[in-house]
């Protein structure tokens, strides 16, 4: 009489298997960063004739974090100077904003263009080609042509940037 042994039979496994594994890297922010220092365009005498004065207006600097393709435009405008009397930033001729070429980091083609007048609101910076995270700075020049006869005084206005 021959015995058998009866036992657990071993388990066979099929030759591989897959899990699936992701990632996530979260978008960081597009941000721009302006002077907040008050700027002095210059001190002129009245005078019979128009006058034409302008200066820099500080380091403008966008910071694109969004680690993405998407572009962006920087969009520029200013209200009207205000004091004894208003003066337009608006007519054609009384105002304008010269970017120079930006200082960029990273991977993006950036565009610059002038504006004339500072109202309404017009691109002064557009990023295209854009790959990864990037970064755009400049300095641009604003200029203000003073009416003849424009009354003595200190006269204010904003000049506002945004980025989208």
């Amino acid at each position: 009489m021959v015995a058998l042994l009866a036992g657990p039979v071993p388990a066979f496994a099929s030759g591989s298997g897959s899990t699936p594994v992701t990632v996530q890297i979260a978008a960081g922010t597009l941000d721009i960063t302006v002077p907040t220092s008050s700027v002095n365009l210059g001190l002129v005498n009245v005078s019979g004739s128009p006058q034409t004065v302008s200066s820099q207006l500080g380091t403008i600097s966008v910071t694109d974090g969004r680690g993405g393709t998407a572009g962006w435009t920087v969009s520029a405008n200013a209200v009207d100077f205000t004091g004894p009397q208003n003066i337009s930033v608006s007519a054609p001729g009384s105002s304008s904003y010269s970017s120079p070429n930006a200082s960029v980091t990273g991977t993006a083609t950036v565009t610059k263009s002038d504006l004339a007048p500072l109202y309404p609101p017009g691109p002064v910076q557009v990023a295209t080609g854009v790959s990864g995270i990037n970064s755009a700075t400049w300095n641009p020049t604003i200029s203000v042509t003073l009416p003849a006869n424009a009354l003595a005084g200190t006269y204010s206005s904003t000049v506002t940037h945004s980025v989208s």
